[in-house]
């Protein structure tokens, strides 16, 4: 039918129909798997349709110009891949967008951040959007979320830091590290761990700086991430507690 051609879906419900026609059971079994969706697990209670992300990446040209207010249907889906097909849209429109654009883009994103609601969703648009937008404006945004109750949210803080590490810039990623070190989440730990790496690829005395005054404290899960790809023998005297 043509009306499922991805050229031909110019809303939200035409996208849905085109996506679950894409969708596929094995997969999304094993989605439902690998994304912790049990009883009692960080992913509990979503749902999948079965479809790899180069799929829908192939699709992102054809939908780029969706309107917001259908974009934000997307977001507010009971199934992930629509939800992380929507966040791609709003990464692709902010990206291209002018001020204007971008600002609206932003806004819709916190509005609707209680969709965005694993870390493939956080992590493929917070550090595009987020980042970006507060780059030149005030970031006390990030400190509130560091410290909200959500630990979505949480992880969005410190991985939008990830634009800011980009351009050079440290501070708020080891504030927000400081703030994090005590968080009981292991998918914060990994995340903060991931931004002390991504920090010492371009300045590891910056690291190494942080490491020597929080290493003691840092979950075992944090410290293992930052700390991954020093060299064995300095690796195995942090983990010893002998640095």
């Amino acid at each position: 039918m043509t009306e499922n051609r991805p050229g031909n879906a110019n809303n939200a419900r035409q996208i849905s129909k085109v996506l679950r026609a894409l969708g596929d059971p094995a997969i999304a079994e094993h989605s439902q798997r690998f994304f912790k969706t049990g009883k009692g697990e960080y992913g509990y209670g979503d749902k999948f349709l079965g479809i790899r992300v180069p799929v829908l990446r192939k699709h992102l040209k054809a939908w780029q110009n969706l309107p917001l207010e259908q974009v934000a249907t997307l977001l507010k889906s009971r199934f992930h891949e629509e939800r992380l097909l929507a966040l791609l849209l709003l990464v692709r429109q902010f990206s291209r967008g002018d001020d204007d654009q971008k600002t609206a883009v932003y806004n819709l994103y916190l509005n609707h951040a209680r969709y965005i609601n694993n870390w493939d969703l956080v992590d493929s648009s917070a550090h595009l959007i987020l980042g970006p937008y507060l780059e030149r404006r005030d970031r006390q945004l990030l400190y509130e979320l560091s410290d909200s109750e959500n630990f979505w949210e949480r992880r969005m803080a410190i991985m939008a830091t990830l634009h800011f590490i980009k351009q050079g810039e440290f501070e708020d990623t080891l504030k927000i590290a400081a703030r994090l070190l005590r968080d009981d989440e292991d998918l914060i730990h990994k995340a903060v761990g991931w931004m002390l790496r991504e920090v010492g690829k371009r300045k590891p005395v910056v690291e190494k700086a942080f490491l020597k005054a929080h290493y003691s404290q840092m979950p075992r899960t944090m410290l293992r991430y930052a700390i991954e790809k020093f060299p064995d023998e300095e690796r195995k005297a942090y983990l010893e507690g002998q640095v």
